[in-house]
């Protein structure tokens, strides 16, 4: 361990609190940072870090989407004659030091966290630091050198103290990487879906898979791709599957509800050249993840996926089926496999035992799980002996569901066949669907037949006025025809 170190303050947005110290171990285990973290409550925006080095720094916040910037730390304390007292004296100690920054161009910016203030309070505050050694011009636009000034109130709106509970000092050292947020929004995509996740996530979830230049990364459930576009972001190159023909080759309804049709060249890899990381796709296909696709002796350095859950989309697995229903099909039609469902249950434990034979040592599974928060124990947890779970962080997604953000390293090189090697154990909380749809006081069956109901006495009133009831499954058809031409 080293025994230089510099502390910075780190001040994160404050937004999906529960993947912030995911994100900052995954990073700093990324670069083989050494660091020590200061803080004891870690919910809060400002965390106080030590690092070797300002290169150090400058790693860190070159990955981070949940760090705003990163400030070289002068001063700290709870009350404002401590405060200045540690600032005099870290000037007065640190001559030397200082000494390039005097002469440069500056401007100090005045920040609160959990209250308001006025423009004229923070020029009074600037006011009080001036005894500051800098003698160069103040320029607010293109500073040579900023520095910040911080007050922090508390996290409780309702109950903001009079007095700040903690005051910082620093310089800027760099901003995280909160603009490829907007970069990569999905308002701006070429190509989406009902489920295509937004950017922020997508990033979260490819710094905790570790992706780096020249990995390999796979997403069995790839969709729209939203997944791939932030790891060949970071210099993957990337694999994808999913069993949705329509869907990979653009000709699923839009999701876009001013657009009717899609475009010909709406498709994953438009993504990816959207972003200028064409060169780094390597090729999506249609395949069943509940079949062996991949030869035994592939690896991957990571793989991430969203698993579909069965609400929006579909799970599905093919399936031969017998049938006593007449073939209805004509040559003109496409053939679709039969599929039957994909319970959650089985897909998990598909997923675990891919990544135990697919992944390098070392190498990361990413991956979501839906469950509803009643059920939530460390029970439902999947788990496999060659992958050890390194990291469970939780995005509530209403008052009664939530998923949870696991990530999961790969231990040795060693696979067993053996269903007894993984534990998987999924209890009634994994009918994630159907405790979805009938958790509420009306069944999904019994609100299916009130709509059908419903239905039929709106067919019955038009008939009566004379209107002209077109065969639904005769303009699908047609619809179906018209995409394939």
């Amino acid at each position: 361990m080293t025994n230089s170190w510099k502390k910075y303050i780190l001040w994160f947005a404050q937004e999906h609190l529960d993947f912030r110290v995911a994100e900052f171990n995954s990073i700093v285990k990324l670069f083989g940072l050494k660091h020590r973290k200061l803080n004891k409550n870690l919910l809060k925006p400002f965390w106080i870090v030590e690092f070797v080095n300002d290169e150090a720094a400058h790693q860190f916040a070159s990955r981070s989407v949940t760090l705003r910037c990163i400030y070289e730390l002068w001063s700290h304390s709870d009350t404002y004659k401590n405060f200045h007292e540690k600032l005099r004296s870290h000037i007065g100690t640190s001559g030397n030091v200082l000494e390039p920054f005097t002469k440069c161009s500056f401007k100090i910016v005045v920040e609160t966290y959990n209250k308001h203030i006025s423009q004229k309070d923070k020029v009074e505050k600037i006011e009080t630091l001036d005894y500051l050694p800098f003698q160069g011009e103040v320029d607010l636009k293109t500073p040579e050198e900023e520095w910040c000034y911080i007050e922090f109130y508390g996290l409780d709106p309702m109950a903001v103290p009079k007095e700040p509970e903690d005051i910082l000092f620093g310089r800027l050292i760099a901003k995280g990487q909160r603009e490829l947020i907007k970069e990569l929004s999905l308002k701006k995509r070429k190509f989406i879906g009902n489920t295509s996740m937004d950017a922020q996530l997508s990033l979260l979830l490819a710094n905790q898979a570790l992706v780096k230049k020249f990995d390999l990364v796979l997403d069995p459930f790839v969709g729209t791709g939203s997944l791939l576009v932030s790891a060949a972001k970071f210099g993957g190159y990337v694999f994808g599957s999913d069993i949705d023909f329509m869907m990979l080759h653009g000709r699923s309804r839009p999701s876009r509800i001013t657009q009717k049709t899609r475009e010909k060249d709406e498709r994953v890899r438009s993504n990816l050249e959207q972003y200028g990381c064409g060169a780094r796709y390597m090729d999506v296909i249609i395949s069943d993840f509940s079949q062996p696709l991949w030869r035994d002796g592939l690896k991957f350095d990571s793989i991430i996926t969203d698993p579909p859950y069965g609400i929006r989309e579909s799970t599905e697995k093919v399936e031969s089926k017998n049938t006593s229903k007449l073939n209805t099909r004509t040559t003109d039609l496409p053939h679709y496999p039969s599929t039957s469902h994909y319970a959650l249950q089985q897909l998990y434990a598909d997923l675990l035992s891919f990544a135990a034979q697919h992944l390098k040592v070392g190498g990361r599974l990413v991956c979501w799980l839906p469950y509803h928060r009643e059920d939530y124990s460390n029970e439902i947890i999947p788990r496999h002996s060659g992958l050890a779970l390194v990291a469970n962080s939780e995005q509530p997604l209403s008052g009664l569901t939530s998923r949870r953000l696991l990530t999961y390293e790969k231990l040795e090189d060693t696979y067993v066949q053996d269903n007894t090697q993984l534990t998987c154990i999924l209890p009634n909380a994994y009918d994630f669907r159907d405790r979805y749809f009938n958790n509420a006081i009306e069944s999904r069956a019994e609100r299916r037949m009130r709509k059908v109901e419903q239905r039929q006495i709106g067919r019955t009133e038009a008939l009566k006025r004379g209107k002209v009831i077109t065969d639904s499954k005769e303009a699908k058809n047609n619809l179906n025809k018209a995409r394939f031409s």
